[in-house]
């Protein structure tokens, strides 16, 4: 790979602590939690202030187009502060992925998006890894009538405009569907901060934004899995902190529990997989910035890395809070939940490593 900067600006750093500040006023464990008692009262205003009044909805949008003109460097950051308040809010799905996939059209859409006055999601699986083969499901007919339909989208819930990919001949282009004319289907997910939706479009008039749109697909989910490595990166950070606080107050046999030398050693591998991931992530989002060639195996090895160890913190910060780590008022269970979602979001670890080993040209054993 070549020398990426990993360090942190100064503008980063004053961005960081801007979403902290607001994430601290309005993201709430509790609000957060009663999302899964179908309360999403929290989400439009919560989105309303971080797109708009912060302007993250623009972050990726090019600045002759209405946006800041940041890079993936920045949107990583913006992510790592969501993942470590486990924040219900489309960033990942509209300001990132959909916004790469338009970026190049400019047009009214992006603008919209820009200015946070919509929000898209790309209508495929929440799943689809961007080494996979793009999944086209619905079909167009005469005077760009789409049907058909996409299962387990995220960002649906949340979004104005839906972009739908469709087969056309040798080329998949993308159709922009609003929201309103397709029926949703709310599933209950395990992570209910990124609820998933099955979308049927039944005949729902579309425009067409891309006609030849594969390879922006293929951009926007690649830009999607090593984002979500910067999110799980902030996620782990979380529970680590989160846990060594409480160790550090809880007492047990007349003693602070976090003295006992086993959950030390436990506590030591842990910061050192933490501070690994969080490096993993920063090289994947580096690389996207500057347009590497290595962009694709750098975030490969940061969704492989990274979607097991989110899991393995949150696990490990649910069982070392002890019995409060398990009670619904304690909040370690959002984070587990939405680890083990993204664990297979934009592709699986598993896939991830296959992907590595083919760019590395290391075939699994038993193959040719």
């Amino acid at each position: 790979m070549s020398d990426l900067e990993l360090l942190y600006s100064d503008v980063e750093d004053d961005l960081r602590a801007s979403v902290q500040a607001l994430l601290n006023d309005r993201c709430d464990a509790a609000s957060v939690a009663a999302l899964y008692d179908g309360d999403r009262a929290l989400v439009a205003g919560l989105w309303k202030a971080l797109a708009a009044d912060l302007g993250l909805a623009g972050l990726l949008v090019p600045e002759e187009h209405g946006g800041a003109g940041a890079s993936a460097r920045e949107a990583g950051v913006v992510l790592e502060e969501l993942g470590r308040y486990a924040a219900p809010v489309p960033f990942l799905t509209s300001a990132v992925v959909a916004t790469v996939l338009l970026a190049e059209t400019g047009g009214p859409l992006l603008a919209a998006l820009a200015a946070g006055e919509k929000t898209a999601a790309l209508a495929v699986p929440l799943s689809t890894a961007p080494h996979d083969a793009v999944p086209a499901t619905a079909r167009v007919e005469p005077e760009a009538h789409l049907h058909g339909s996409v299962s387990s989208v995220a960002g649906a819930l949340e979004a104005d405009v839906l972009l739908v990919p469709v087969r056309t001949g040798d080329a998949i282009a993308v159709y922009a569907v609003p929201v309103a004319d397709v029926a949703l289907t709310p599933v209950v997910s395990l992570d209910m901060t990124r609820q998933l939706a099955d979308v049927t479009l039944g005949g729902a008039a579309g425009e067409l934004v891309i006609a030849d749109g594969e390879a922006a697909i293929r951009r926007a989910l690649l830009a999607g899995a090593a984002l979500l490595a910067s999110e799980q990166a902030g996620l782990a950070q979380w529970c680590l902190r989160s846990t060594i606080d409480y160790l550090k107050e809880r007492r047990q046999f007349g003693r602070v529990v976090g003295g006992f030398q086993a959950l030390k050693h436990r506590l030591a591998d842990l910061f050192t997989d933490v501070e690994s991931a969080g490096a993993a992530a920063r090289n994947a989002a580096a690389a996207l910035a500057a347009d590497s060639p290595d962009a694709d195996l750098a975030t490969a090895v940061a969704q492989a890395y990274n979607a097991d160890l989110a899991v393995r913190a949150a696990e490990e910060a649910v069982q070392l809070h002890g019995g409060i780590g398990m009670t619904w008022e304690h909040p370690a269970h959002l984070y587990l939940k939405r680890a083990k979602a993204d664990q297979i979001a934009f592709g699986t670890p598993g896939s991830h490593r296959a992907h590595l080993a083919e760019l590395a040209d290391l075939p699994a054993p038993g193959t040719p």
